[in-house]
C-alpha cells in the first residue's frame, strides 16, 4: 500500500478514536523517531506510520502496524496477536475497482506439520475463498466497519490454522 493511503487510514483511526464507540478500544503506541521499540524483532526499528493496540470490548485485542514491512517503501498494515508472538496478517496489496480502493489478502498457511492443505480446504469450504478483500476507509465513518472486516479476518485465520487440532484424535 502507498506510504500515503496508509497515512489516511492511519489519521481516520486516531480521528474515530476521540469519538466514543461501545464495541471497540484503541490505544495508540508510542514510537520513537517513527520506529518501534521493544516490540517484537521483526518490527523493530522498522519505519512506522503508527500502531494502535485495537481491543474488541469483552473479546480479542490485536495490534495493528502501519509500518514499512519489508523497508522498500511499501506499507503494510501488520496485525500481530495481542501476546506480539506472531502476524495473524500482513495487509498491503490494493486493488481499485469502480473508484474504491481495497486491500487484499490471501489465507496461505505455511505451518511445517504437513497439513496445510487441510488448513487451506477448510478455509475455502467455510469462506467461500481463500482470499478476503477489505475496502480501505474512505472516511472516519468506515473506520467500524473496516474493524469489523479486520476482526473477521484474525478470526477466520486462527480458526483455520487450529482445525487440525480440532479434528485430531487426542
Amino acid at each position: 500500500m502507498e506510504k500515503k493511503q496508509a497515512m489516511m487510514v492511519s489519521n481516520y483511526l486516531e480521528r474515530w478514536n476521540e469519538s466514543t464507540s461501545t464495541t471497540y478500544e484503541l490505544n495508540k503506541l508510542d514510537t520513537f523517531n517513527d520506529t518501534l521499540t521493544q516490540f517484537h524483532q521483526w518490527a523493530n526499528g522498522k519505519p512506522i506510520i503508527s500502531a494502535f493496540e485495537v481491543a474488541k470490548i469483552g473479546q480479542d485485542s490485536y495490534f495493528f502496524l502501519f509500518i514499512d514491512w519489508h523497508r522498500n517503501d511499501n506499507y503494510y498494515l501488520v496485525i500481530y496477536a495481542h501476546d506480539k508472538s506472531t502476524t495473524i496478517a500482513e495487509l498491503n496489496r490494493t486493488i481499485d475497482e469502480d473508484g474504491a480502493t481495497s486491500l487484499s489478502w490471501k489465507y496461505n498457511p505455511l505451518k511445517r506439520d504437513g497439513k496445510n492443505d487441510i488448513r487451506k480446504s477448510y478455509f475455502k469450504q467455510t469462506f467461500g475463498t481463500t482470499t478476503m478483500t477489505i475496502p480501505v476507509p474512505s472516511s472516519v465513518l468506515e473506520i467500524e466497519t473496516f474493524l469489523d472486516q479486520l476482526f473477521k479476518l484474525c478470526h477466520n485465520r486462527i480458526r483455520a490454522d487450529r482445525i487440525v487440532e480440532i479434528f485430531e484424535p487426542t
